[in-house]
């Protein structure tokens, strides 16, 4: 796959994102309007971040065979790993901040 359709997907992704996630009723408060951006940013670096993980393996394992790069293949999965454990956070975090937060809460 040639690194153009990589920030293809890229794009789409980060595109997609923020049509769904961006949208906020006028009638919000800043509060909740900041709440929905920083979720949305949050999801936003957890698409990048597994995206660069992706790459980092298709690019880093896959160009091994060819002997251009001269790093250990246990790097190469550490960082992806990383990337992937932080994509993971961020998901979360931010599922959690576009969530409507409750009025009431039971005991």
């Amino acid at each position: 796959m040639n690194l153009t359709n990589w920030v293809i997907i890229l794009a789409v992704a980060l595109i997609s994102l923020t049509f769904f996630c961006s949208r906020a009723p006028t009638s919000w408060s800043i509060e909740n309007r900041a709440r929905r951006f920083t979720g949305t940013r949050l999801l936003a670096q957890a698409v990048l971040s597994f995206w660069s993980a992706l790459l980092i393996v298709v690019r880093g394992l896959f160009a091994l065979g060819a002997h251009t790069i001269h790093i250990a293949p246990e790097l190469i999965l550490a960082s992806a790993l990383l990337l992937i454990a932080a994509s993971a956070y961020w998901s979360i975090r931010g599922r959690k901040l576009l969530k409507p937060r409750r009025l009431f809460s039971a005991p």
